[in-house]
């Protein structure tokens, strides 16, 4: 794993902003608090296939185990420690026992070649950098390094899964939904990217602004704006804050005939609870850093993270001359505490690993770095490569 400079393509802006649709991204900032492009390809990183296919194997043992995390929260219905209401635990259980469909996540991951790939959060409800990892970047690479290869087959997979999916669902039309209070336009463009690789799988999409959902109070359904049935919603909302208004009652109350994407267990997956829960069941493994519930526990150094915490909001490092605390509205619902394992430096940069999985299967890579120690909306997205031998 190595960060090597390259020439920007000439006419790169009208390329990733006109034609791919990546209109959104706060500009980034450098080392000395100058702005940079969010999307910046004149660097990139380069890694080697053994150590992608190692990273491949730790991602889905990962998600595997994630996944008997879950089972194991539900079985001993340690809801209280994810700050999840409780009128809400029967339904977490029944969406896990039916297993209702997910299509798509990202863990991010401290690596830096040297060693096992290290988990810092699994993002598994609202995952977004989405249309970078999948599209942008594989495009870049066609063009800038034509015979390389790369960590990415996202559309692929979307696709198939899609399809795999599909047969599961209520019904073929699918309504694919994001907020318009989101300002930045990247939920919009996320959701309408889904879409797009839902319609290539061959279901019926509509696409609306959540805010735009209706209920039928004498049916007792969701409607869109035609007033035809919702039987399957893709959302870009995090579910703590669906089942934390009034329409959220009506979304679990009339589960399963309306099936919501990404399912309702995932409240347990995209929670940082998680990491003190995978701790306490693989005391030790190489791809966790310990992590402690509510306290730092044995920790001495340490980042005190919000459980439902979003875009590095509200973290705490206390470790040596690395002091740091964020601002954010985050921390209400407690804290997760974990290792301090600052991210490798390459040329003054921090990069933090996205590593996709869709379905169970990993399916690429995107890279978020930062010359600050957390990764925030300062980070600078920028692409990869695998040179071919």
């Amino acid at each position: 794993m190595r960060r090597e400079r390259s020439q920007p393509r000439p006419n790169w802006q009208r390329i990733v902003h006109d034609e791919q649709g990546l209109v959104y991204g706060t500009p980034a900032r450098d080392a000395s608090g100058a702005e940079r492009p969010y999307w910046d390809e004149s660097v990139h990183y380069v890694f080697d296939m053994d150590e992608v296919l190692s990273l491949e194997a730790d991602v889905e043992l990962l998600h595997s185990m994630c996944l008997d995390a879950v089972d194991n929260v539900i079985v001993t219905e340690r809801y209280r420690d994810f700050g999840i209401p409780e009128w809400v635990w029967p339904a977490v259980a029944e969406s896990w026992q039916r297993h209702d469909p997910h299509v798509y996540g990202r863990f991010d991951l401290r690596y830096d070649g040297s060693g096992p790939a290290k988990l810092l959060e699994y993002n598994a409800d609202t995952p977004t950098s989405l249309l970078e990892a999948s599209v942008v970047q594989w495009y870049w690479k066609e063009t800038v390094f034509p015979a390389d290869d790369q960590w990415n087959s996202l559309h692929e997979k979307l696709v198939e899964r899609w399809r795999e999916v599909g047969q599961r669902l209520p019904s073929d039309e699918v309504h694919f939904t994001w907020s318009a209070g989101d300002a930045s336009g990247e939920d919009h463009v996320t959701v309408a990217y889904l879409q797009e690789t839902a319609a290539e799988a061959g279901l019926d999409t509509v696409g609306l602004a959540i805010e735009e959902i209706g209920w039928d109070p004498l049916l007792k359904r969701f409607v869109d704006l035609e007033e035809a049935a919702m039987r399957t919603v893709v959302k870009l909302y995090p579910w703590e804050w669906v089942v934390n208004e009034e329409f959220g009652r009506h979304a679990v109350d009339t589960l399963p005939a309306t099936l919501w994407v990404e399912p309702l267990w995932k409240m347990l997956l995209s929670n940082k609870a998680l990491l003190a829960v995978l701790w306490e069941m693989y005391p030790g493994h190489p791809n966790l850093l310990p992590a402690y519930l509510d306290d730092p526990g044995m920790l001495t150094e340490y980042v005190r993270k919000p459980k439902l915490g979003r875009e590095g909001a509200n973290i705490q490092i206390v470790a040596p001359g690395y002091e740091t605390q964020t601002g954010g509205v985050y921390g209400e619902e407690g804290y997760v505490y974990q290792l301090f394992d600052p991210l490798p430096e390459f040329d003054g940069y921090r990069p933090a690993l996205g590593a996709w999985l869709v379905g169970d299967n990993a399916a690429g890579l995107g890279i978020r770095e930062t010359a600050g120690l957390v990764t925030d909306d300062g980070a600078a997205f920028v692409p990869h490569r695998i040179p071919q031998e």
